[in-house]
């Protein structure tokens, strides 16, 4: 894998699918066009087995962890009024260790 100083940025600093693609491409060396088309099955089969109610971890990264959030009681903070919040299910996110030992140190 591509250390982290070698993958452009974008003005904004955030990291795209073409950023990942280009780094395929310069990486292993495959077209640009089949260096996106790994990055696109990727991203969809993580994202099909999130909508099946799978969790994903990746090692060394970190886990997409699906909850189930029962319903409860919110509040308008404009005006105060209590109104009832559905079930839902939410996405989160959670850094492996060496990913956040990573960040910590800067590289």
């Amino acid at each position: 894998m591509a250390d982290a100083g070698t993958i452009r940025k974008t003005d904004a600093g955030t990291l795209t699918r073409a950023d990942l693609a280009e780094v395929v491409h310069s990486e292993i060396g495959l077209s640009r066009a089949d260096s996106a088309g790994i990055v696109e099955r990727v991203l969809h089969h993580m994202c099909s087995s999130l909508a099946n109610g799978q969790n994903v971890k990746i090692s060394g990264f970190g886990s997409f962890i699906l909850r189930d959030k029962g319903q409860r009681i919110g509040r308008n903070p404009k005006t105060g009024v209590e109104v009832p919040i559905a079930p839902r299910r939410v996405l989160t996110f959670r850094a492996s260790q060496i990913m956040r030992e990573r960040i910590v140190d800067g590289g």
